[in-house]
């Protein structure tokens, strides 16, 4: 079977050093196995996400020597396919409306909180009658889709599993993200869903992406399974980090490839200083 890899960054800034050694990894991969490379635009937070910034990833790449298979995948463009995968879950019973804010789930600092740091959500709205739903969707307050994860757990028979390269096997616990948001009103559908929904249609069969993303990997190892979709091998790589140890993240204002560029670093320069 070929490889299969792809680099998936978010249009909601530059790219910095992270990004690269990221999309360095997973160009690598795929290109000393003469597999396929594949880029994606993650860009369903119309918030967010800008026009400028996909356009300046598709320079910086250009610019770092890394060329991709086929055409870039841009999610906002597939709204409907997400649609369809909420609307198939939704069928059975796996889906549930919660009109419960952000304030009113982080009300409690003492809360268990999910893997990925979010409060674990307590389960307000799991049990509202079919009624109640349908008249306070009506009245026109803003809800988010939740998945039911004692259903969902339910409707799995398998025990879940997936090859982690650094690991014999990962045993999969997507219990402990309790029960997820899968759409709001500002954001269609969430991450998780629309990451293991193109992993599945654009066939990728190894996603290398950064160690913070490793505990995702439990949740959506349950879509899989949920959705029938195949099951991708993992690599989660280290992170880059800054001098005091911090990971580079665009909220720190980490150096991007455009400003090296601004500086005269040389595409090889700037490879070499992510290889080690």
């Amino acid at each position: 079977m070929s490889i299969v890899t792809r680099f998936a960054p978010s249009p909601t800034g530059h790219l910095h050093l992270g990004h690269a050694f990221s999309a360095l990894i997973a160009w690598r991969r795929a290109r000393a196995a003469g597999g396929r490379f594949l880029l994606r635009l993650e860009d369903i937070d119309p918030t967010r996400c800008r026009p400028e910034f996909a356009t300046a990833i598709l320079e910086d790449l250009a610019w770092l020597g890394l060329d991709w298979d086929g055409e870039v995948r841009v999610q906002s463009g597939h709204l409907a396919e997400y649609r369809a995968v909420l609307d198939a879950l939704a069928t059975r019973g796996l889906l549930y409306p919660c009109f419960c804010t952000r304030a009113d789930i982080q009300q409690s600092a003492a809360a268990p909180h999910t893997p990925d740091g979010a409060p674990l959500y307590p389960g307000t709205c799991r049990s509202l009658s079919a009624d109640e739903r349908a008249a306070r969707i009506a009245a026109g307050e803003r809800y988010a889709l939740r998945l039911d994860m004692a259903r969902a757990l339910s409707a799995v028979s398998q025990s879940l599993t997936c090859g982690e390269e650094s690991e014999a096997t990962i045993v999969c616990h997507p219990e402990q993200f309790g029960d997820v948001v899968l759409a709001r009103k500002d954001a269609p559908a969430s991450y998780h869903l629309c990451v293991t929904h193109d992993d599945a249609l654009q066939g990728v069969t190894l996603i290398t992406r950064g160690a913070d993303l490793k505990p995702a990997t439990h949740l959506h190892r349950l879509l899989q399974a949920l959705m029938g979709w195949p099951v991708p091998a993992y690599a989660h790589h280290a992170l880059l980090t800054d001098a005091s140890g911090r990971r580079l993240a665009k909220r720190d204002h980490a150096m991007t490839l455009r400003e090296l560029r601004a500086q005269g670093h040389s595409p090889e320069a700037v490879r070499l200083r992510i290889s080690g």
